[in-house]
């Protein structure tokens, strides 16, 4: 029971602070984290159990905002079914937004509170529904205030634009700083309905469709939205400022109907027209995404955004908070839709589950639309985790915000290992299914990292225990060295590695490296890796000139150490050690590619898109070369493949 209870104290203890100033030219979240403050829930442990006792079902709230300060007041609803027999119910406030009544099933009743613990008598027994109403009202806390957050509700002007907004962002546990809720990642509510009424001058966005805009008699308007899908409590949100509407819709595969992508632009002449081309390329990223990942999780609805002075964004569901627009921004906090909001972490030390994708769908916009960014961005991410020499992705001091929001840990690596677990799987088609049936698995949910790994394994057969251990769980990266001779028909080749770490001496993915030959093209090959010195012999390859790279296409976080030409060199492998080296030269390629295999037999190369589908297939024997010059700029697969043992051969083409 013990090791239960710190479990889930880890998963539901922090928070943290996203908003700041959208003047910064930083286009994620990753750099918004400076102050490594160690923060937490306000809840003790027994009374977190306390929450764990009902199941939320519905979340309803009716507020009255403005533009010009965070207060706030209205009622809010929690419908909740009773878990076990229940005598009260407790549920989050903070201590200085006064509760005026509270009703259970439509009945008011007396209720007690200790700073920001409220319990109200329910009186159920397991399975029994009940109905929570919480009138409100007050100003939420600022970091003055409070301070384990002090972020959940925020009034500032834009530096940049001179609006004034009032905005929610409640993540990691800033939510019952504005309304009253249960703050746990495991229990979605299963739908949710925000009123906010407003001065008519300004407009309210929230989760869902808007259903309705009712003009009140008394210069104000109420913003009726409703979210019909599973949400986590920290992705409710509001924003309130004096905004113009822009939409634009997409059109993914599979979907019913066109996708309304519908804008909370700063009502100011020059907001939209500075933003509008990167606001209409949502709709490419959308399609894209819907592609890579399966439909948009809430295609019925909407996606969009609501500007407020913030220097990222912030994923809430359907309707981000972002304070500006560029491409790499809007492209991360769109793949949130799919991984943290569709798939939520089931603990803040699992927090890749959100970050990690969402930071990778970043790299993925750029390899399908933007490919000649694409290997600067995951160069840049890679030179940012090897900053420094430790540190894992799995978060094990969740009460620390910065450490759970680690630019270079949480963002930066966790986007790099899931391209490294796409290489080891080398082959994208199973790579991206593999993604869509685990949003299918996990979809209205909460999944942990682990969760990931059978997912590739499930699609794959393949294992993937090590790289969990290694660069999930693990620490560091590894730097390379090689020591290479010719001799014979033979080429010698001896790849050693170290760690940076010593919590993770050893790493089992594989390698990429690239040799140039004397008198031919160079060559890229592909080595497994089980040991922290291996031996290679290669035959037929030609003479070796040089070690021209390692890891040429940035696939694993690593640095070079020495490449040595040792004319006394000879690995010491056995006949069956002997590497059959795929040669594809050049790679990256403009117009034509040669594939070259030592073997001669009957063979098929097939070359497929990112997404597995077959563009070629032709008959190979030993050499073929083949005109590449209509293909788009990105990366492709080749496979080579024989009838007696199907695909014997995977590698990646990049197409420039």
């Amino acid at each position: 029971m013990k090791k239960l209870i710190i479990s889930i104290f880890c998963m539901l203890l922090s928070s943290s602070y996203f908003a700041q100033d959208e003047s910064s030219t930083n286009c994620s979240k990753r750099d918004q984290f400076k102050n490594q403050q160690l923060k937490s829930n306000a809840l003790s442990v027994s009374q977190i159990f306390e929450t764990e006792k009902y199941d939320v079902h519905f979340y309803a709230l009716d507020v009255e905002m403005t533009n010009l300060s965070t207060t706030i007041s209205g009622t809010a609803e929690i419908h909740a079914t009773a878990k076990q027999n229940l005598d009260s119910a407790l549920f989050e406030l903070f201590n200085t937004l006064a509760i005026t009544e509270i009703r259970v099933d439509g009945s008011p009743v007396q209720f007690s509170r200790n700073l920001s613990a409220v319990k109200a008598p329910v009186n159920k027994v397991v399975g029994e529904s009940f109905v929570l109403s919480i009138d409100y009202a007050g100003t939420p806390p600022d970091a003055t205030t409070n301070p384990l957050g002090g972020a959940g509700m925020t009034n500032d002007d834009s530096p940049t634009w001179g609006n004034k907004v009032t905005w929610s962002l409640s993540e990691p546990f800033s939510a019952y700083e504005w309304w009253p809720c249960k703050q746990s990642l495991l229990d979605k509510a299963d739908s949710c309905e925000v009123k906010i009424t407003v001065p008519n001058a300004c407009k309210a966005g929230s989760n869902g469709l808007l259903k309705n805009v009712v003009d009140l008699d008394n210069e104000k308007a109420r913003y009726e939205w409703k979210h019909l899908h599973p949400i986590d409590y920290y992705l409710i949100s509001v924003a309130v400022a004096e905004y113009v509407e822009y939409n634009v819709y997409a059109n993914p595969n599979g979907s019913a109907a066109p996708i309304l992508i519908q804008n909370y632009i700063y009502n100011n002449p020059q907001t939209l027209q500075n933003f509008q081309a990167d606001i209409d390329e949502t709709v490419e990223f959308m399609e894209l995404f819907s592609q890579l990942f399966g439909l948009y999780p809430f295609a019925d609805e909407k996606y969009g955004h609501c500007m407020a002075p913030i220097s990222g964004g912030m994923e809430h569901q359907t309707m981000t908070t972002q304070g500006f627009f560029e491409k790499g921004l809007t492209a991360h906090e769109l793949g949130h839709q799919w991984f943290g909001n569709n798939v939520t972490c089931a603990s803040w030390a699992d927090i890749w589950v959100n970050e990690g994708f969402a930071s990778y769908s970043e790299q993925l916009m750029l390899e399908n639309l933007y490919p000649s960014e694409a290997a600067q961005n995951m160069l840049d991410v890679h030179d940012n985790v090897k900053s420094q020499p430790n540190g894992s992705v799995y978060v094990l001091d969740s009460l620390n915000e910065g450490r759970i929001f680690s630019g270079r840990l949480t963002y930066d690596k966790g986007s790099a290992i899931v391209h490294t677990m796409r290489f080891v799987l080398n082959n994208d088609a199973q790579f991206f299914q593999a993604l869509k049936n685990f949003q299918q698995e996990f979809g209205d949910s909460v999944a942990k990292g682990i969760d990931v790994k059978q997912a590739l394994e499930a699609e794959s057969g393949l294992d993937f225990t090590n790289l969990f251990n290694e660069w999930y769980f693990g620490q560091g990266y590894p730097t390379y060295s090689t020591r290479w001779n010719n001799a014979s028909d033979n080429f010698h080749l001896q790849i050693n590695h170290t760690s940076s770490s010593g919590i993770t001496p050893l790493f089992t993915n594989p390698i990429q490296i690239k040799f140039s030959r004397l008198g031919m093209a160079d060559t890229t090959i592909r080595f497994e890796i089980q040991s922290n010195s291996e031996n290679f012999v290669i035959p037929s390859i030609g003479t070796i000139s040089g070690v021209e790279a390692i890891d040429p296409n940035n696939w694993v976080v690593n640095a070079s150490g020495n490449n040595i030409f040792d004319p006394n060199f000879l690995a010491d492998v056995g006949e069956s050690s002997m590497l059959e080296a795929m040669s594809i030269f050049p790679n990256p390629s403009q117009e034509k590619v040669t594939i070259d295999f030592p073997n001669y037999g009957d063979f098929d190369i097939v070359l497929c898109d990112i997404q597995g589908k077959e563009i070629l297939k032709t008959n190979f024997d030993k050499t073929i070369t083949i005109d590449i010059s209509t293909l788009s700029n990105g990366t492709y697969l080749l496979l080579l493949s024989d009838r007696a043992n199907g695909i014997i051969r995977k590698e990646k083409l990049i197409v420039e």
